[in-house]
């Protein structure tokens, strides 16, 4: 079981009382992350891999060893596998932009995707005349093996699918997909940015051949992601940006591009931000990530269930064994907005509102025009935190009658 209480002094501004439940945006930061952080202002502030004085030789050292942590996290094979990004959007786009597709390959992918692994793939089509397949699930957010067996052929480059919906909360069942996709050749890009926070990824279990997420999502600063590409496709993804730190040698008419992950990694890299990242992957380790997601299990479960008794509240997805802990609802006809503006001013409660960055999922599948109101859980959040969400939301309903 979590230490909530240790855990809880980490993150100094739940003592003002706030009930944090926006998790899926962004999650809080822990002090230690700050301290590893402010140490590399404080004691080596310099650029990696520039220079010979000390200073420089720290700052590399801790920027390429959190590479080997973010590798280590998810078990990749080497540091090669892991580039250091801004975010989940941004080794999305790396991946989109530097796989060399041409008119007429196949991408698949699917309705209950963030706008970050969607919206590329639809220019890609209207650019360069790929042809792109969108594959819906059930209003609950479940997919049917089936259809990733219909749509994906031998003419499919790649299959680009989230591993956690982050309106919906539910698991993809990437197991299934990953033989489909394998079987005709084509590659998996996996949106880690709602699974790697939350749950133990093993990209060597999973199969995928990309993994991209973000490290404010799990505890982490903002400006700072990985992306994984497995070894063997290394040199198959065209670096986006080359200029400084990505070559080997240069001459007056040439350029040889360095081995990666320098060679997609280009000018001065965000390095407070991967050090802190790297810090971050060490707190969630200390606690464990199974610890983490049992826990969060707990907190969804008691979500669902007591929103789902209160009258005019209509939750969406489905059960928490399926998902993580996110839950989506509305209030009878009341805007979104309104109700999460209600639960911040009259009890403190901070969740999110809208459309989440899924608008397809919103207007195909749920009929939700304004979106939903989403309460996202995480580590440090308690069953109390629940309930008091529950309790302001049945009085918030009782409003209407």
């Amino acid at each position: 079981m979590l230490n909530l209480q240790k855990i809880r002094q980490d993150f100094p501004i739940l003592n003002t009382g706030i009930v944090y439940l926006d998790n899926a945006a962004s999650s809080l930061t822990p002090e230690p992350v700050l301290q590893k952080m402010l140490e590399y202002y404080h004691q080596y502030r310099a650029n990696v891999h520039r220079g010979i004085h000390h200073l420089s030789q720290k700052a590399s050292e801790e920027y390429e060893r959190a590479h080997t942590k973010i590798a280590d996290f998810i078990n990749a094979r080497s540091d090669s596998e892991i580039i250091i990004t801004k975010n989940t959007t941004e080794g999305i786009n790396l991946i989109a932009n530097g796989l060399q597709l041409k008119k007429g390959d196949k991408i698949v992918t699917t309705m209950i995707e963030h706008h970050s692994n969607f919206i590329m793939w639809l220019r890609l089509r209207q650019h360069l005349g790929v042809n792109v397949e969108i594959i819906k699930p059930n209003r609950e957010g479940l997919f049917n093996l089936a259809d990733f067996e219909k749509a994906i052929d031998d003419k499919t480059k790649l299959v680009a699918v989230t591993h956690v919906s982050n309106v919906l909360g539910v698991i993809t069942p990437l197991e299934g997909i990953e033989k489909i996709v394998h079987k005709h050749g084509a590659y998996l890009l996996v949106d880690g940015a709602q699974s790697v926070p939350h749950m133990k990824v093993d990209v060597r279990k999973l199969n995928c051949d990309f993994l991209a997420f973000s490290g404010h999502k799990m505890c982490g600063p903002t400006g700072s992601g990985a992306l994984y590409i497995r070894e063997e496709l290394l040199d198959e993804v065209e670096p986006i940006y080359i200029g400084g730190g990505t070559i080997d040698n240069v001459g007056k008419d040439f350029y040889k591009l360095a081995k990666s992950p320098m060679k997609f990694e280009a000018g001065t890299p965000p390095i407070a931000e991967a050090i802190g990242l790297g810090a971050a992957i060490e707190y969630l380790e200390t606690i464990g990530m199974e610890t983490i997601a049992a826990h969060e299990r707990i907190l969804a479960k008691k979500m669902r269930e007591g929103l789902t008794k209160i009258k005019n509240v209509e939750v969406y997805g489905s059960e928490p064994k399926y998902g993580i802990g996110i839950v989506s609802f509305n209030v009878g006809d009341l805007n979104p907005h309104d109700v999460a503006l209600a639960l911040d001013v009259s009890s403190n409660i901070v969740v999110r509102s809208g459309h989440h960055c899924a608008l397809p999922l919103m207007k195909e599948i749920l009929g939700r025009k304004d979106g939903t109101v989403r309460a996202s859980a995480y580590l440090y959040n308690t069953e109390e935190e629940v309930e008091k969400l529950v309790s302001t939301v049945s009085e918030l309903s009782r409003s209407l009658t």
